[in-house]
């Protein structure tokens, strides 16, 4: 594949452009993104919402809606004179759009804080926050901006405000920025490190436009469009990069052109199509959580790690076709070998852990243990409005409902109540609904709302409690508690909803799937490793290795983002629960990025083992020839998924930070430090395999060695068209 790439360079270029531009008009074309709406099958909150759905059409409307928030000046209230005039003009400004189904008017709806400081009025449009024109969104400002010069302190949240934004902006100019000078200095050439950036923003390009083509159709959401281009963007430039070395490894050994391309892509490419493969096994594996969202995003991100390795595949090859000679550094152009200055650095450092292979292992055990210490004390949530700056009218509109109403009014509880084998409705729900009232934690209940046949009622429960304060989801689980003795007495059931119980249910589905997922996924990394090492305990050290790092990266996270130490330098302004879905994304991204730097070091290693090398001799040969380029990636990774941490999106914030805190554990401790000094302790043990397994398990050439074989058996002389490549 990488000859002919190669030797057909221009039908290659031809043909990507091709693609390109397919799928970029699809993403013109294609209606603007829609996420969908969430959905967590098999908990109770989503039963709850979909008997809402069914007994009462229409109430779950899916329009946009925004929460305007009036706070009177220190000492007065808005109900008063001026005031009051000034809420009552802006609410009939907000009722004049088109778009705009119904205004509640805050003293008509009761919506004034007891200390009448404070009042709200709900704006609901007859569309979707994404279909929302921008003559509405300017009416909304207008009315708010009014209302601001009366001397009101006026702030918006809800879902109006959500113009779909998506990924884009300085995170990824930080990332690609960052990860150009680490090219530079590695690769000691201009065309070298451009080439990687170059073919990586290509399939950014083509992974992006296909997701946003089918982003209304399949429900993507923008937070899915946004993982898979920091994926994307990061195996991209690696896996060009890998194959980019291969080549100018191949050229200085005096190979032509064309068939240094074709060694890099059946050797370095072989290894990034299996590296490639792990991640997309890891990714694709996020659908078995039953979480519909996680499966999109996990499968749209699989999708960008495919459009990357067949990049690394076919367009390197060609571009490296068309340039042949730049992509060398100056001085290997000339004399035809690349400088080992660098190289000699991987080799002083595995000789250095190779003399104190039990501190090295200690220290980092130790390390990474510690850091995974804070894991213990997780705490799973949905972060809303409350995460975000408080320089955002969003979060200043949660906090003034929060000082003027209570903290859980942010996240009241909705309760439906069947009671269709009750004898009598009306009391069922009046008993149900007196009892949930006198619970403790909650301050105060709604009138029930009847269904038309008036066996169903809907009322809202408003906690004492924050949305995300541990204590509401003990709320939640003792009014959960009494529906048994309620059930029997009454003759009716009842089921808790809304979006703090959704949040609360999905965290506690996810800590039931994460030991197994984290289970399926080390048990595959060690069945994955034994076909390639043919090895038992190098397998089993790099699943251990693997843990370390999530755990610790985890660990880093929950200190950060959960406990706030270092918040402040990270732009976290309010620290709570880690995202329910964090532990996962980690588990399953980290996993296939892990086993990308176990499979490019350890299989020099193997490889150097197998030609006779001693085991200590050949850990030091695998660093000599892989140590710079992964490191190279690592730094690479770790600044594309560092520059994500500048956004405002606090989800899209903790996963930048999390991942590039996973990378930079496994890369510089656990494959740099404790694998070589595991290795060293192991001696010819770390190789052993069964004669009974080594018979059955497959055979895998993921580093091309039949071929470097093949290739070695080839008479030296270059026949007439190599030659002819060779002066291009």
């Amino acid at each position: 594949m990488g000859r002919l790439a190669f030797r057909r360079r221009w039908y290659v270029a031809l043909l990507w452009v091709a693609v390109l531009g397919c799928v970029g008009l699809g993403a013109a074309k294609a209606p603007g993104t829609d996420d969908g709406g969430f959905s967590m099958p098999g908990i109770e909150a989503q039963k709850a919402y979909d008997l809402i759905q069914e007994r009462f059409p229409g109430a779950a409307a899916d329009g946009a809606t925004a929460r305007v928030v009036f706070v009177a000046p220190h000492g007065e209230k808005v109900s008063a004179g001026a005031n009051k005039k000034a809420v009552e003009r802006a609410v009939t400004d907000l009722g004049e759009g088109s778009q705009v189904a119904v205004v509640a008017d805050p003293f008509k709806a009761k919506a004034v804080s007891a200390d009448g400081t404070t009042a709200y009025a709900t704006v609901t449009y007859k569309v979707k926050s994404t279909d929302l024109t921008d003559a509405s969104r300017t009416d909304l400002e207008h009315a708010t901006g009014q209302a601001r010069a009366a001397g009101l302190t006026v702030e918006t949240g809800g879902s109006a405000l959500d113009s779909g934004g998506g990924p884009g902006g300085a995170a990824e100019i930080i990332g690609i920025s960052m990860a150009a000078v680490v090219l530079l200095i590695t690769m000691a050439s201009l065309a070298a490190a451009g080439l990687p950036l170059l073919t990586a923003i290509l399939g950014v390009g083509v992974s992006m436009a296909s997701i946003l083509t089918l982003a209304k159709p399949f429900g993507l959401s923008t937070t899915t469009g946004t993982l898979a281009m920091m994926l994307g963007l990061a195996v991209g430039i690696d896996y060009a990069l890998f194959v980019v070395s291969r080549y100018r490894e191949e050229r200085a050994k005096g190979h032509a052109p064309q068939d240094a391309a074709g060694l890099a892509a059946g050797t370095a490419g072989s290894a990034v199509v299996f590296a490639g493969l792990t991640v997309v096994i890891a990714l694709a594996g996020l659908s078995v959580v039953g979480i519909p969202m996680l499966t999109k995003m996990g499968l749209a991100a699989a999708g960008a790690v495919v459009v990357a390795v067949l990049v690394a595949l076919t367009a390197v090859p060609a571009l490296l076709g068309f340039w042949p000679n730049a992509v060398l550094p100056r001085a290997a152009r000339k004399s035809g070998r690349l400088e080992t200055k660098a190289q000699g650095l991987g080799t002083r450092w595995a000789g250095f852990v190779l003399r104190r292979p039990v501190p090295v292992l200690l220290l980092g055990v130790i390390g990474l243990g510690a850091l995974a210490v804070p894991v213990t004390g997780l705490q799973l949530g949905m972060p809303g409005d409350e995460a975000k700056p408080t320089s955002t009218t969003e979060r200043r509109a949660y906090d003034a409902l929060a000082d003027g109403f209570g903290p859980g009014f942010n996240g009241p509880l909705t309760v439906v109540v069947d009671a269709k084998g009750a004898d009598d409705a009306k009391s069922a729900v009046s008993t149900i609904s007196g009892k949930i009232a006198g619970t403790q934690g909650i301050v105060s209940v709604s009138p029930a709302r009847f269904d038309q046949a008036g066996d169903t009622a809907v009322f809202t429960a408003t906690p004492s409690t924050s949305p995300t304060d541990e204590r509401t989801k003990t709320l939640v689980k003792d009014i959960r508690g009494e529906r048994p003795a309620l059930s029997g007495t009454t003759g009716a059931t009842f089921e808790v909803t809304g979006s703090t119980a959704m949040n609360i249910d999905i965290a506690g589905k996810v800590q039931g799937a994460l030991i197994p997922y984290l289970v399926t996924v080390v048990g595959l990394a060690v069945v994955l490793l034994l076909v390639v090492f043919r090895s038992l305990l190098v397998p089993l050290k790099a699943a251990l290795g693997f843990l370390l790092s999530v755990l610790a990266a985890l660990g880093t996270v929950v200190l950060v983002f959960q406990e706030g130490h270092g918040a402040e330098l990270l732009g976290v302004q309010q620290t709570g629960p880690i995202m329910s879905l964090m532990p996962i994304f980690l588990v399953g991204i980290v996993f296939g990025l892990a086993m990308d730097y176990e499979v490019f070091l350890v299989s020099r290693m193997r490889e150097a083992y197998v030609h006779g090398e001693r085991p200590a001799q050949a850990v030091v040969s695998g660093f000599r020839h892989s140590a710079r380029v992964v490191v190279a990636a690592a730094l690479i990774m770790i600044a594309v998924f560092a520059g994500f941490i500048g956004e405002n999106d606090s989800m899209i914030k903790m996963i930048g930070f999390g991942l590039a805190s996973a990378v930079l554990f496994d890369a510089f401790v656990v494959r740099m430090a404790l694998v070589p000094a595991v290795l060293a302790l192991l001696g010819d043990r770390a190789w052993w395999l069964p004669g009974w397994l080594d018979r059955v398990l497959p055979r895998v050439d993921v580093e091309g060695e039949a071929l470097s074989r093949d290739r070695a058996e080839e008479s030296p002389t270059e026949a007439p068209e190599q030659r002819a490549d060779a002066r291009v």
